[in-house]
């Protein structure tokens, strides 16, 4: 819920690095040159803001607790990849509270949008000042609360696009392939559209033919969905250089180059509260290059007119920029 004033209308690689940073930054930057030419209007449509705790508290159902990452340190980011754009979105560690999204979006001006999270008691008055400030999406996020039923999730997601249909907004779900596949029918029939986080869950290790990513290709084949080739190292078994994502990359790519976005993930939460450890603990923040990251994009996209697609027109598109 907003809280205030309606919120403001591979570690060794980088060690040379972080020892220069400023003692509270927490969050990687890269370590690696953008190896081809970032179109201007760049996206990156996919990051999180971790505020102050102080200022900004964790929801207490949270299943882990991240480091700080802050507005300052996503401009250094984005200066680095020359990204010019985001999109912050709110993480399952603040429930549905959005204030910190927020304050990310004020942060950065006209260059940033923002996908909230909400529950049925959030009343319109606060969807409208979500709007204005920036706001032109919601996120459900199935995957961290564990939600693996297909029949709650399909009311769930119906629930969410009813919801949001008459403002124009999107739908953006963070769950598995195999979850996709059991709601196809139900995102072909809803009124706005779908988006799916991070490869809509598949595992590069399964291929093109694990359970559910033919499902994940035909929605954005058919343009009912689009897809964030983000997150890569989440779906990767070979980090730091992600080659067995490639595959999965390019069949989304090839299914339908105008419904394909692409997203760090910055800062890379560790969603995973380490054995033996509370969710109350602080859990660090994965260490991963992001300049790496962004050049595999010209490995899954040669072609510089598909990559202005994915990190420019489809993101002006869908975001509203």
């Amino acid at each position: 819920m907003l809280t205030r004033r309606d919120i403001l209308v591979g570690s060794i690689a980088f060690g040379a690095f972080m020892r220069t940073r400023p003692a509270i930054a927490k969050a990687s930057q890269p370590a690696t040159p953008v190896n081809f030419d970032v179109p201007s209007g760049a996206c990156d449509c996919h990051v999180h803001i971790h505020g102050d705790p102080a200022k900004f508290p964790f929801y207490s159902g949270r299943t882990y607790t991240p480091e700080t990452a802050l507005p300052e340190e996503l401009a250094a980011l984005h200066k680095e990849l020359h990204v010019e754009r985001v999109v912050i979105v709110t993480p399952s560690v603040y429930g549905t509270d959005n204030s910190a999204t927020l304050y990310g979006i004020e942060a950065r001006g006209a260059d940033a949008r923002g996908v909230a999270v909400i529950d049925d008691k959030t009343p319109e008055s606060e969807l409208d000042v979500l709007g204005r400030v920036g706001v032109c999406g919601i996120r459900l996020n199935l995957a961290t609360s564990g939600i693996n039923d297909a029949a709650a999730a399909r009311r769930r997601v119906q629930a969410a696009a009813e919801r949001v249909k008459s403002r124009k907004w999107h739908v953006q779900i963070y769950t598995n392939v195999a979850m996709i596949a059991a709601l196809k029918e139900a995102v072909e029939d809803l009124p706005v559209p779908m988006v799916f986080d991070h490869f809509g869950g598949a595992q590069a290790d399964g291929g093109p033919e694990q359970p559910g990513f033919a499902e994940l290709v035909e929605l954005v084949g058919s343009g009912r969905a689009y897809v964030k080739i983000s997150g890569a190292y989440r779906a990767s078994k070979l980090v730091p250089d992600y080659a067995d994502v490639a595959v999965l990359a390019k069949a989304l790519i090839a299914a339908n180059p105008d419904r394909v976005v692409w997203g760090t993930d910055w800062p890379h939460p560790n969603s995973v509260t380490p054995a033996g450890r509370k969710p109350t603990d602080v859990t660090p923040l994965l260490q991963i290059d992001d300049g790496h990251l962004l050049n595999q994009l010209a490995v899954w996209a040669p072609d510089p007119a598909i990559r202005r697609k994915i990190l420019v027109d489809n993101p002006a598109r869908l975001y509203g920029f």
